[in-house]
């Protein structure tokens, strides 16, 4: 494989530099451009990483030498701006979520197929040792039937922080709260591991943070496969970290934040399986807490993709899954009902008891 991937980046906010710093560990990329609406941050970013600010990322799109995009704005920006690098002929990487709206999602991926560009989307845990040897142990039966898959995903944000950005805690910039913007990542991978959702019934509402979105939620769910799961959701809960639970009528498998808890698996014993075990971060009380070796990972499989023309490790297909489970959290909430997937058309907010 020769040649080098030239990357821009949008957005030189809190993860743009996690971007950045990950594109300097792939040998087979190059950061060129980097942009953002504050002049200052994409200088400061640009300085520490060789690259060339801009403050409109239109005239960074229109720059020949530049092959690829991430996209690390807010993410009710991403599908946009996505659209807009795909028309300019640049391969796309978003941050988590892909977007916030299903048909915004399906946008961008049109936008991609149609102009023959690659779109990836971060999420980082489906690249760590310890969530692929979970996944396939379920996947090879290990654990027998299946019988619950649970989320437990008890985060702390202060009111400072969505204090701190104009666009946090909003519908139409986040896109919803506990759930869309930190808890996405585990909804990911319950559902990669689980596999498809079709049924919720869940309750969600704003119940200590002066947001309009929901910082706390649970939601009943049936896999495709008839195991029954629990998703529970919160960023107002202190020293916590996410806890996933995967049940068959064979075994047990328990991970608490990134560290396995319990290894319940026949002809395999925990010791065995925390050799997978690495400490990468997981960000539950601090946005800033992650590691950045999953960002590297993805950013240099998109590199591969691309100079092997190839599709990237999370394709845009995949990062919808996600997007469409929590919207159907706030569509159940909103409307008090449980619903079958997949969604129809309809309003996205979950019903508000408070204010």
């Amino acid at each position: 494989m020769k040649g080098t991937v030239r990357f821009g980046i949008i957005g030189c906010g809190v993860i743009g530099p996690w971007h950045a710093g990950a594109l300097q560990h792939v040998k087979n990329a190059r950061l060129v451009a980097v942009c953002d609406i504050v002049q200052e941050k994409a200088r400061t970013m640009a300085a520490e990483f060789g690259a060339q600010p801009y403050s409109d990322y239109h005239e960074m799109l229109a720059r020949p030498d530049m092959d690829a995009v991430c996209v690390c704005t807010p993410s009710g920006m991403h599908a946009e701006m996505a659209v807009d690098c795909a028309r300019a002929g640049k391969h796309v990487m978003t941050e988590k979520p892909a977007d916030i709206a299903l048909p915004q999602i399906d946008r961008m991926i049109r936008a991609c197929n149609r102009a023959g560009v690659k779109l990836g989307c971060i999420f980082q845990r489906r690249t760590q040792p310890l969530w692929r040897k979970v996944r396939d142990t379920i996947a090879e039966g290990k654990l027998g039937k299946m019988v619950l898959g649970d989320a437990y995903l008890k985060y702390y944000r202060s009111q400072e922080y969505y204090d701190s950005a104009g666009w946090r805690g909003t519908w139409k910039w986040d896109g919803g709260g506990c759930l869309m913007n930190q808890g996405v990542h585990c909804v990911d991978l319950l559902q990669w591991i689980m596999g498809p959702v079709a049924t919720i019934f869940a309750h969600a509402d704003h119940l200590a943070r002066k947001i309009e979105v929901e910082d706390t939620a649970v939601a009943a769910l049936t896999f495709k496969s008839g195991a029954f799961g629990v998703l529970e959701g919160t960023t107002s809960v202190i020293g916590m970290d996410h806890r996933l639970e995967f049940h068959g009528d064979r075994g047990t498998i328990v991970v608490d934040g990134e560290h396995i808890a319990k290894w319940e698996v026949p002809g395999e014993t925990i010791e065995q399986a925390r050799r997978y075990e690495t400490d990468e971060g997981s960000g539950a009380a601090d946005p800033k807490a992650i590691g950045m070796a999953g960002h590297i990972r993805l950013l240099g499989d998109l590199a591969e993709a691309i100079l092997k023309n190839r599709e990237p490790m999370i394709p845009g297909k995949e990062a919808r899954r996600s997007v469409e489970i929590i919207l159907g959290v706030y569509e159940s909430a909103r409307t008090g009902k449980p619903l079958t997937l997949p969604l129809k058309p309809v309003k996205t907010r979950p019903r508000r008891g408070r204010s």
